[in-house]
């Protein structure tokens, strides 16, 4: 892969992230998309920060990402973008959010980039060479028995109106588990499997950018990636599991029994 391509992700998230820390507490406009779904001028002038960036260096790259960018025909490059993932968390000055970017080749992962403005944490990884957290490769964790499993998870915006959503699923594994916790980052909660914080994350109704990069990041450090019946994963897919594969078939049947 050449260098340009993870120089100029991880160029363009710092950039961004270090611009929403400053703006934090100082956002000028909040609106929203759905019920409980807030974008925040911060959230646009992100994306329009990265966009333009990876548009100067790529110009014949395509674009999908949350707010205002999304090429109706995509090429064999796309970016996949999440300028401010964790909104909610953000709106409340919560320190609990990060910037998302994902580079595809022909709907294939080729390199994932998050980072945490608040931890100055920097997840990379590219396609077979390894997940990085500040340039230090990361694993994820060895927890073989789903007592003992740390778990995160999230709710997806339609939760209010979905005919399927979370809760079930989400009171099964606190009764089964060591711990369930959420965060209100998908990008952050796999980041975090990646580097043995958590032992498995799932969710469901989420969007490619929200998973995208994240979703490589767990892949190259060792930890699995399917969906709810532990078919292949694509972020174009409704309903993810993301684990560190030793407990990954033990949390399927209890995905499945409240389908």
């Amino acid at each position: 892969m050449e260098k340009k391509f993870i120089a100029a992700a991880v160029s363009a998230a710092l950039r961004a992230g270090r611009y929403a820390k400053k703006r934090k507490g100082k956002i000028r406009e909040i609106s929203y998309k759905g019920a409980i779904n807030l974008v925040t001028d911060v959230d646009k002038a992100c994306e329009d920060m990265i966009v333009s960036a990876l548009k100067k260096s790529f110009p014949c790259h395509t674009f999908l990402s949350e707010e205002n960018y999304a090429t109706i025909t995509p090429g064999d490059y796309r970016w996949v973008i999440d300028p401010l993932d964790g909104t909610t968390n953000y709106s409340r000055s919560l320190p609990i959010y990060a910037v998302s970017i994902a580079l595809e080749y022909r709907s294939r992962p080729l390199l994932g980039v998050v980072y945490h403005p608040e931890r100055d944490e920097l997840f990379t990884a590219e396609a077979g060479k390894g997940a990085y957290l500040n340039k230090k490769r990361i694993a994820v964790s060895r927890t073989n028995r789903l007592q003992e499993a740390f778990l995160v998870t999230g709710f997806a915006y339609n939760i209010q109106t979905a005919a399927k959503n979370n809760i079930g699923y989400f009171e099964s594994f606190l009764k089964k588990t060591l711990a369930v916790r959420r965060l209100g980052s998908a990008a952050l909660d796999l980041c975090y499997v990646a580097r043995g914080c958590f032992d498995g994350f799932w969710e469901m109704n989420l969007n490619p950018w929200d998973t995208a990069a994240g979703a490589l990041i767990v892949t190259e450090a060792g930890g699995k990636i399917s969906t709810f019946d532990g078919s292949g994963y694509s972020p174009y897919d409704k309903e993810i599991l993301a684990t560190n594969s030793k407990i990954h078939a033990k949390m399927i049947p209890v995905l499945n029994s409240k389908s």
